[in-house]
């Protein structure tokens, strides 16, 4: 359409040209030697522009704010919000997303469960192998460890993605590589900077035999939105993708410092050098998942599978409903 029809005719603009965004830098750059250097834009930055929304520099004039964490924990409360205005962080998501508080409130709810006499529903929280927080569940740690002479387990950051700071264990002198020194206890007090040094941990009984597609390893990532979490409002995307690792798995216990065959995660395979990571980025749609699944296990057990992920979504849900501080102006 010319210039000239364009101002006769008059109409309102696509609802996208009228929404702003602003997106924060997610993506973090590390240099050859891996170290973390300045951050990026990340994928999110791109489809909200694919979009045609508008980005916006402006601190309060926006319809979408993809901020980080620190942003959420520091600004958030300090502003008021236009009904139009939503942020993509409920202010104590960590609830849900931090492993030890997920554990936590997991456990909660399956003991309400039990003392309210529901053995069926509290069956539906017990979802997560036995865990431990550590500092503080040292000493419980110690004394599950030894019941399972020989076993495997893994022990990860609390507060880390990526596979930053994992590492696999099946002696206890192992876990020098989380304790900051030689002679630390547990049972004696400590200074405010030695208590900072300590960083806090979970200890988790690793699954030894896991679900292996051609040899190797894999996880599921799905998306899931919370709009809501009175009432529990909920949105699941059909799709989603598979993660592999590059190399295949092994239980033997000599093989323990191998992440690269017991981790999935990106920033873990992607230095694996393997031609198939540039050829596939080690990724699978959850739709091939599917068509594999039904031609080795059949299509109950496929719906069967899918309908159990679907429960354990709405079960971690249910488990922080309480405690989230619910607000509409935020989602998940």
């Amino acid at each position: 359409m010319s210039e000239y029809f364009r101002k006769l005719i008059k109409r309102d603009p696509p609802p996208a040209a009228n929404i702003r965004f602003r997106c924060a830098k997610l993506h973090r750059v590390t240099d050859a030697a891996g170290n973390s250097k300045d951050s990026e834009y990340n994928t999110i930055y791109d489809v909200l522009k694919s979009r045609g929304w508008k980005e916006t520099d402006v601190d309060t004039e926006w319809h979408i704010f993809w901020c980080d964490k620190d942003w959420i924990h520091s600004a958030f409360d300090k502003m008021h919000l236009d009904p139009h205005q939503h942020v993509n962080h409920f202010l104590n998501h960590q609830e849900l997303t931090r492993k030890d508080l997920l554990v936590k409130n997991m456990k909660r709810m399956r003991r309400q469960c039990e003392k309210d006499g529901r053995p069926a529903d509290a069956s539906k929280y017990n979802i997560c192998p036995v865990t431990f927080v550590l500092p503080q569940e040292y000493s419980m740690f110690v004394e599950e460890f030894k019941k399972w002479t020989g076993s495997t387990w893994i022990m990860k950051p609390i507060g880390r993605s990526q596979g930053s700071g994992i590492f696999l264990i099946n002696k206890l002198a192992q876990t020098q590589q989380w304790k900051p020194r030689q002679d630390w206890n547990p049972s004696q007090p400590k200074t405010e900077d030695e208590e900072a040094g300590v960083e806090a941990y979970i200890a988790q009984k690793y699954v030894e035999s896991p679900l292996l597609i051609g040899g190797k390893k894999f996880d599921m990532r799905l998306y899931v939105c919370v709009t809501s979490y009175h009432p529990l409002t909920v949105y699941m995307h059909r799709g989603g993708f598979c993660r592999f690792s590059m190399t295949r798995y092994s239980s033997d216990k000599n093989d323990l410092n191998d992440l690269g065959s017991h981790l999935t995660n990106v920033a873990v395979q992607k230095h694996s050098g393997k031609a198939a990571y540039k050829r596939t980025g080690a990724k699978w749609d959850v739709h091939n998942l599917k068509s594999y699944l039904l031609t080795t296990a059949g299509v109950e057990v496929v719906n069967r599978l899918f309908g159990d992920i679907e429960e354990i979504v709405i079960h971690s849900l249910f488990a922080v409903q309480k405690v989230m501080i619910n607000d509409k102006h935020c989602f998940e």
